[in-house]
């Protein structure tokens, strides 16, 4: 826990119920923290303009005001002071809005006293220096200077100073999951699990506990007490991703898990707390598929707290060269190769083109080509692009790239593959499944791609 001048955190503590600020006074007392108090939005505005807060505890509802005006008190006075709410349980509405205004976590009436300490815990972390977060992939993930991508790492700059829940958007292969983990590393849970879940992959029937866990004996074959993905990802950050495709009966235990922070394992009797950071993920429009009734809406108002949009490649088409040469480095590395040059009539190709695929479409590409390239330069025929978004100008280039026949089946089959381990996270038996065919005929396909 982080002190300053060797002085233990300052807590303000805002509510104007005698009994509730003692109950937390002492709380944070016995966890060797300074403790100060303030009855009401007045009181609590001054006390913050003296200076010297780490952090603030606000009920919502107070005589003169609501907790709101001290969240937008200390966003439009620039404090760097994390402020957490504390709201009736039924109103967690007031707790979403207080998520958007820039509040960092919220709890619900009655309090845990164990929720209260891990929020305390964890906000008190984000005291860190600058710079003091051990760098990983995920920071060297997005390349380029382009508005759009300049536009959402700022964003994630701010999300990951947050505990609110995020929904992330956009197009297949635009890089929903990089984010995500960057939001995490940079996060003060980046210590903890990161969990990704791939939520259109796992089979209805398994999804309780796999979200939840089970005791022993809890269905047939449940030989051992197991954790789900909740109790994985305990301090640390839960990623659903394609959250669209959860059934509507999943939806509403993890709603309930959301709200209560509680989960119970198929088979017990208790529940367990749990501390967890969501963050969603989808290409779908989520909003639409709430107006189709697939998609629970108040789900929807809690996972879409704050929106992150990922912008398409074709959005950002000064940084698809930077981009390519960061994927070409890699795979030739990966492949113990050196590196091949970008020749002028792929670059320009490449920047030309739309990308329907985005980040993970230009990879495949870059890969395709670092096999069929001459192993000094990767050149406009070596890319192997398609006549609709190639130069119209030159059809035979178009027309050439189905011969011989057998490499074209044989690419096509590769990258059908490719898509379907990939939204399986290489799961070969649910892909399998996605591409119609047996588990020994996609391994046997697999083994004749070189698909590893």
């Amino acid at each position: 826990m982080s002190k300053r001048n060797n002085k233990p955190p300052r807590i303000l503590v805002v509510d104007d119920e005698p009994d509730l600020r003692e109950l937390v006074e002492l709380t944070l007392l016995k966890m060797g923290l300074d403790v100060d108090m303030a009855d009401g939005v007045a009181a609590a505005k001054a006390r913050l303009d003296a200076g010297g807060i780490d952090l603030c505890l606000t009920d919502m509802r107070m005589g003169d005001g609501s907790g709101l005006d001290v969240v937008r008190h200390i966003e439009a006075r620039g404090y760097d002071i994390p402020v957490a709410v504390i709201t009736a349980y039924g109103s967690l509405d007031n707790a979403v809005e207080a998520l958007k205004a820039g509040a960092f976590d919220y709890l619900a009436k009655p309090v845990s006293l164990e929720q209260l300490r891990t929020l305390v815990r964890s906000a008190l972390e984000l005291d860190k220096p600058a710079g003091s977060k051990p760098a990983t992939s995920a920071d060297r993930t997005f390349i380029g200077d382009s508005p759009a991508i300049r536009h959402a790492l700022q964003l994630i700059d701010r999300l990951a100073k947050s505990q609110a829940p995020v929904y992330i958007t956009g197009e297949s292969g635009s890089g929903k999951e990089r984010a995500a983990r960057l939001i995490h590393s940079q996060s003060n849970r980046n210590s903890q699990p990161f969990v990704p879940v791939n939520c259109g992959a796992i089979p209805e029937n398994l999804m309780e506990s796999e979200f939840f866990g089970s005791k022993k004996g809890a269905y047939t074959g449940a030989d051992t007490e197991r954790d789900g993905f909740f109790q994985a990802a305990h301090g640390g950050t839960l990623f659903l991703d394609e959250v669209a495709d959860l059934p509507l009966a999943m939806q509403v235990k993890l709603l309930r898990a959301i709200q209560e922070k509680h989960v119970r394992k198929l088979g017990d009797t208790k529940e367990t707390a749990i501390d967890v950071r969501i963050i969603c993920a989808t290409h779908q429009n989520l909003a639409k598929c709430v107006d189709e009734g697939r998609f629970r809406q108040d789900l929807y108002y809690r996972l879409n707290v704050i929106e992150l949009k990922m912008p398409p490649l074709r959005e950002m088409r000064e940084d698809v060269a930077g981009i390519a040469h960061g994927l070409l480095a890699r795979l030739a590395s990966q492949n113990g190769m050196d590196e091949p040059k970008l020749g002028p009539d792929a670059l320009q190709a490449l920047a030309a083109y739309d990308f329907p695929g985005n980040v993970r479409e230009l990879e495949n590409i870059l890969e395709r080509a670092l096999a069929l390239c001459d192993g000094k330069q990767i050149r406009l025929a070596d890319l192997q692009l398609s006549r609709s978004d190639s130069d119209e100008s030159t059809p035979s280039a178009a027309i050439g790239d189905k011969y011989p026949l057998q490499d074209y089946l044989d690419r096509m089959e590769k990258e059908a593959i490719l898509e379907a381990l990939d939204k399986t996270r290489f799961n070969r038996t649910q892909a399998a499944k996605i591409l119609g065919v047996t588990f020994r005929s996609l391994r046997y396909r697999m083994e004749r791609l070189s698909i590893s």
